[in-house]
């Protein structure tokens, strides 16, 4: 508009409603804005953590000293003997590290609210049946959906998490792209981690592990991750609706449907 007022913007606004050039926004509960807030403060120190520890490998790297792979809960043990021989290092590392303990302590203790509200949750012991599926995961999953009536399809949530590719179609020009990466980003990045999990850690066979290899067979793993991503999304979707859990084989599935 060349010129633009209040009450232009309230007539374009009305125009929009009249014409219905929009879509409704699902608005949360303050009781799942509040899991929300402790999912986010869990992650954040997760990521204060890591910092910490990238920080900590920098500074001993440039004295040639490397902690190499190891384990969290022996990552102050480690640094501390690196750094017994070099008295110029240890009261630095030793303020980082004592900032890093109260870190990992403030995220043991969220953690363990988490733990308390998955497993206090039915929804989240249900969707938790899924191998790679563990409390974090389900619970954001669950605060992020919060109403599975809204989506009238289960396959909408894999546009929803942004885990679809994008498409350009112009003229001849017809392609795929990457994934969307739209919506919630938590989400996004727990269900790949479970989809990883499923893939590679998960010991026992199921129909979706086994599918997810033979995507793997012939995408690459990196394709196949998303796609059982994707494919989780649907699944914990249709858990939820179904008050079911999920079955280990096609033959469960089967006899869960016609029960």
């Amino acid at each position: 508009m060349p010129v633009k007022t209040d009450r232009i913007d309230a007539m374009n606004i009305a125009w929009a409603l009249q014409a219905g050039w929009y879509r409704t926004v699902h608005v949360k509960s303050r009781d799942t804005h509040k899991l929300r807030a402790l999912l986010r403060s869990r992650a954040m120190l997760v990521k204060t953590r890591t910092t910490l520890d990238n920080h900590l490998r920098g500074i001993l790297k440039a004295f040639g000293l490397k902690v190499g792979r190891i384990a969290v809960g022996r990552f102050e043990d480690r640094v501390r003997e690196l750094i017994s021989d070099i008295a110029v290092l240890e009261e630095t590392a030793e303020a980082i590290l004592r900032v890093r303990s109260e870190v990992a302590a403030r995220l043991a203790d969220l953690h363990r609210q988490v733990l308390a509200v998955a497993k206090s949750d039915p929804v989240c012991r249900r969707l938790m049946s899924v191998p790679g599926v563990g409390p974090v995961t389900a619970l954001a999953y669950r605060t992020a959906v919060e109403d599975p009536s809204r989506f009238t399809k289960a396959s909408l949530l894999g546009a929803h998490f942004g885990l679809t590719p994008r498409k350009y179609a112009s003229g001849e020009t017809d392609r795929n792209g990457r994934i969307t990466r739209c919506g919630d980003r938590m989400v996004r990045s727990l269900l790949c981690e479970a989809a990883t999990v499923l893939l590679c850690r998960v010991r026992s066979w199921n129909w979706l592990r086994r599918w997810g290899m033979q995507v793997a067979q012939r995408r690459g793993m990196r394709r196949a991750q998303i796609a059982v991503a994707r494919r989780l999304a649907v699944i914990l979707h249709r858990l939820w609706t179904d008050g079911t859990e999920f079955q280990t084989s096609r033959a469960g599935i089967a006899s869960a449907t016609a029960a």
